[in-house]
């Protein structure tokens, strides 16, 4: 039986069942044809008010609700996401603009994110403490309330599972408002498979929308946690408007990761590194490799191997084509992709591949001769870039590193693994892959960045404990004590 009722949602959002949204329809567009995919509703302040309201109040009896009833729907929810993940590859790929293989990893990765926060819920939720009066004293965990997640588009089903299924898990409600380009995905599709699987009405709403329902969200008094993934843009705007309300944010925001290739790593290993880190649906990853930092001594091998792979990579409509790279989310993101390429070449990088496109499919491309100006190498391209640049030694691969105000990934390519780390340790970053690309992440690992890639904050595992409680102090006593008043 499918697991996919396209009629549920069609005109609607998920909000206390399925119903119309307060600001009419909305057309989901297929970027690599330009047709309408399909019609779901777009929501307004009001529907955000109405949800969180909603959720308030659904959620308290959901976190009186045993671990082992919300333990077991999400884990029914595991299973039915990966039962039924055939069905979801096609709309994903269309939504999207996704390569099979990137969907059908995507699917097995928001599985394993709800299989691993059923796990969470039956974690320890407090410590006992030592005190120096004669109570007991405890630290325990409780849940926050009604999550606020806010997701983009690129990852739409995990970035957006990755926040919903833990908060769930530690017995919160969840108001999401998926990035309107992506609204199935995003989110539409996962409230289907929570619902099939037993989740109670009132704790997931989906309010597809844009930056006013955004704005709502985080001004909502009763939603005291909004998680956003999203552009530096983006997180600035909401930590900002989180701050005035007192609000706790998990910002996880862009990147321009950097991949050190040494002289003595396997070049033909780290072309092919290389070219996944920065050309993995269409490069529009956070933790996209945007900067190649290549030892002098390989720099022109891997350079001219860079090219001929990008050049080989084919380029078309995924949900028709046998391809490598799909198209860009839509024609702003394209000519802001261009823009970045053209300015780079008037700048004085050379085009050593791709620098071109057709509609939304931009050529895998590959510049040379860049430097800290050079506009594709110093900004997040979000795109299928990959800028080279060359260093001598250790201390030059750390400086130009370290030349970033983001922090989210580093990879570092070398057969001396300790030299790897002892570079790790000089370069601010969330992550560090040693013998590996930047593009990777686990359910069970934390997750997040440090300068403009986030505020620090870390989702995934047990690092979920933090992110989704609050930590309250309880004592007791079999008497109350006297004092002197």
């Amino acid at each position: 039986m499918s697991i996919i009722d396209e009629q549920r949602w069609h005109g609607r959002l998920h909000s206390g069942g399925w119903r119309t949204g307060g600001a009419g329809d909305h057309p989901v567009i297929e970027p690599a044809t330009g047709d309408t995919l399909a019609t779901v509703a777009r929501g307004d302040a009001d529907d955000i008010t109405r949800a969180a309201h909603q959720a308030a109040a659904a959620q308290q009896e959901w976190a009186a609700t045993g671990y082992d009833t919300r333990s077991a729907i999400l884990r029914r929810a595991a299973a039915l996401l990966e039962e039924h993940a055939p069905e979801l590859h096609p709309w994903m790929i269309r939504e999207t603009g996704s390569v099979p293989a990137k969907v059908a990893n995507e699917t097995g990765w928001a599985s394993e994110e709800l299989a691993e926060a059923a796990g969470l819920a039956r974690q320890p939720e407090g410590q006992l403490l030592r005190t120096n009066a004669p109570r007991m004293s405890l630290a325990r965990r409780r849940p926050v309330g009604v999550v606020g997640v806010i997701s983009p588009f690129n990852f739409p089903l995990i970035l957006s599972t990755r926040a919903v299924a833990p908060a769930l898990a530690l017995g919160n409600a969840v108001v999401l408002k998926p990035d309107p380009r992506t609204p199935l995905t995003g989110g539409l599709l996962l409230a289907q498979v929570l619902e099939e699987a037993g989740l109670p009405e009132g704790l997931l709403h989906v309010i597809p929308g844009d930056a006013e329902v955004g704005e709502a969200l985080v001004a909502d008094p009763q939603v005291p946690l909004i998680s956003f993934t999203g552009s530096v843009e983006g997180g600035r705007a909401v930590g900002q408007a989180a701050a005035r309300h007192l609000k706790r944010t998990h910002l996880e925001l862009g990147g321009n990761s950097a991949l050190v290739i040494f002289d003595d790593a396997d070049l033909e290993r780290a072309v092919s590194a290389g070219a996944f880190a920065s050309f993995l649906h269409q490069g529009q990853i956070c933790m996209t490799a945007g900067r190649h930092l290549v030892h002098q001594a390989v720099a022109g091998d891997y350079l001219e191997a860079l090219r001929a792979t990008a050049e080989a990579l084919p380029v078309g409509d995924p949900a028709v084509e046998e391809v490598a790279l799909g198209p860009v989310i839509d024609a702003g993101q394209r000519d802001r992709i261009h823009g970045l390429v053209s300015d780079s070449v008037t700048d004085g990088a050379r085009l050593v591949a791709g620098g071109s496109y057709d509609g939304l499919f931009y050529r895998p491309t590959v510049l040379a001769e860049v430097t800290e100006r050079t506009p594709a190498y110093a900004q997040e391209v979000f795109g299928p870039v990959a800028p080279v640049r060359t260093f001598a030694d250790v201390d030059e691969a750390a400086r130009l590193a370290a030349d970033s105000p983001h922090g989210l990934s580093l990879g570092i390519l070398t057969r001396d693994v300790m030299r790897g780390v002892a570079l790790a340790d000089r370069i601010p970053s969330g992550k560090v892959h040693i013998n590996d690309q930047t593009v990777a992440d686990e359910a069970v690992a934390p997750f997040g960045g440090v300068g403009d890639s986030g505020d620090g904050s870390r989702l995934g595992g047990t690092a979920n404990l933090e992110a989704f409680t609050e930590l309250q102090w309880l004592t007791l006593q079999g008497e109350i004590p006297q004092y002197p008043f």
